[in-house]
């Protein structure tokens, strides 16, 4: 069974009840709007088969989601997670969740256990190396970052703006710049802040 613990506070980043929208580059300090997302390979997925960015050529927008199993956070947005690949399904739009820690609640195994217990729809990738997070300048569990079809950028950052509440969302960033891109529109929102536990990145 995986324990759910909360978030140490030195790990737990606060911010205020909703994302705070600002320029690019602000909040992502690795990634801004437009830039090439960084190749990836090589990713063992909890199907146990190796995953990398090359698979996933077929989709017109990729989802990735810098997650865990431990955090809060991450837990709370679960549900709508697995609502947004259900809904974007037949859209060529493909959602991957990535976790880059590695304590006990957060390794391969609890990741399997998790993926049953929850009824992922999305591949869910492990990466002890931590460098696939690096790259991505993905800060805390859960970071957002949406590629179009060329791969380029066209959002970072929160879910929503509220993760506490699902009825209470005002702001679906996520939605909204998977619906401008597939439109061939840019993202009136680039860049949010996103809220969750500090990724546990070794020195």
């Amino acid at each position: 069974m995986i324990r759910k613990f909360a978030c140490p506070a030195a790990l737990f980043v606060f911010a205020i009840s909703y994302a705070a929208v600002a320029e690019a580059g602000k909040f992502n300090k690795v990634l801004s709007p437009g830039d090439q997302a960084p190749e990836w390979t090589s990713l063992v997925g909890t199907d146990d088969k190796q995953h990398s960015l090359a698979d996933y050529k077929n989709a017109d927008v990729l989802v990735l989601v810098f997650t865990c199993n431990h955090c809060p956070v991450a837990i709370a947005l679960e549900d709508r997670i697995i609502e947004l690949q259900k809904d974007y399904a037949g859209k060529k739009v493909q959602v991957i969740a990535v976790n880059v820690n590695k304590g006990e609640d957060d390794d391969l195994d609890n990741m399997k256990e998790r993926v049953t217990e929850k009824g992922f729809n999305f591949p869910y990738l492990f990466d002890p190396s931590q460098a696939i997070a690096r790259d991505y300048g993905a800060r805390v569990t859960p970071d957002v970052v949406v590629l179009n079809k060329a791969r380029k950028v066209v959002y970072t950052g929160a879910i929503d703006d509220n993760w506490k509440d699902a009825t209470s969302v005002g702001h679906r960033y996520v939605r909204d710049a998977i619906d401008a891109t597939l439109g061939g529109q840019e993202p009136k929102v680039t860049e949010t802040r996103a809220e969750g536990c500090g990724i546990r990145y070794e020195k």
